[in-house]
């Protein structure tokens, strides 16, 4: 059986490949460190809890069905949300067939006709006026109203810190499409964001950070 080609840490690579020999518990080892980002990333599609915690223990058992066909071309981690991300996704169809918005459709028609207010930084968030509780549900609801396309890779990226070409990986899409839709994503975040405070922007460098835990 090949050995994983992408370098990655010692501890991983043993536990992975016991894993594919049949090793449950180590596994298991080597799934628990995901196991934040993985509901997180079911959140992300679902945006609900029960939802999610269904999808992120279908995927868990989807990859360890999968294991042997793991080649370790990207980061096991890489290779679990991915899985995550098309099992929720999958979810959401079969919930809301009727209103499912098509996250495979590659054109970029429809993401074209929308402009932002304005190209201030999204991050330059108004810590003055908004207690840190209140900036977290602000987050939150603002998120949610992201199109899940956009609402993806602001998650993969900004909140969970995959890289462009890992967050290519996981969404199937090029890098060039992941840095559009990141920009949008983070304007439109902002736009969201602004009848929170009357439309005053205040600059604010660690707001984000330190509302990041309500958004996780």
């Amino acid at each position: 059986m090949s050995t994983p080609r992408l370098s990655q840490n010692p501890d991983e690579v043993e536990l992975l490949r016991r894993a594919r020999a049949g090793d449950k518990e180590s596994f298991y080892n080597l799934v628990r460190p995901y196991e934040r980002p993985i509901f997180m990333a079911a959140m992300c599609v679902l945006r609900n809890e029960a939802d999610a915690e269904e999808v992120s223990q279908d995927a868990v058992l989807r990859a360890f069905c999968g294991l042997p066909r793991f080649r370790g071309e990207c980061k096991f981690s890489t290779w679990l949300i991915q899985i995550t991300i098309n099992e929720s996704r999958a979810k959401l169809r079969k919930n809301r067939r009727g209103l499912y918005e098509s996250i495979d459709d590659q054109r970029e028609g429809d993401e074209k006709y929308w402009f932002p207010k304005d190209y201030a930084d999204w991050r330059e968030i108004p810590s003055e006026e908004l207690e840190r509780k209140e900036l977290g549900e602000a987050l939150k609801r603002a998120l949610d109203s992201l199109p899940l396309r956009y609402r993806e890779v602001l998650v993969l990226r900004d909140v969970q810190d995959l890289t462009t070409q890992e967050t290519a990986q996981v969404l199937g899409v090029t890098k060039a499409c992941i840095k559009t839709r990141l920009l949008r994503a983070r304007l439109q975040m902002r736009d969201a964001l602004r009848p929170e405070v009357d439309g005053t922007w205040m600059s604010g460098r660690l707001e984000f950070a330190k509302a990041r835990p309500f958004v996780e």
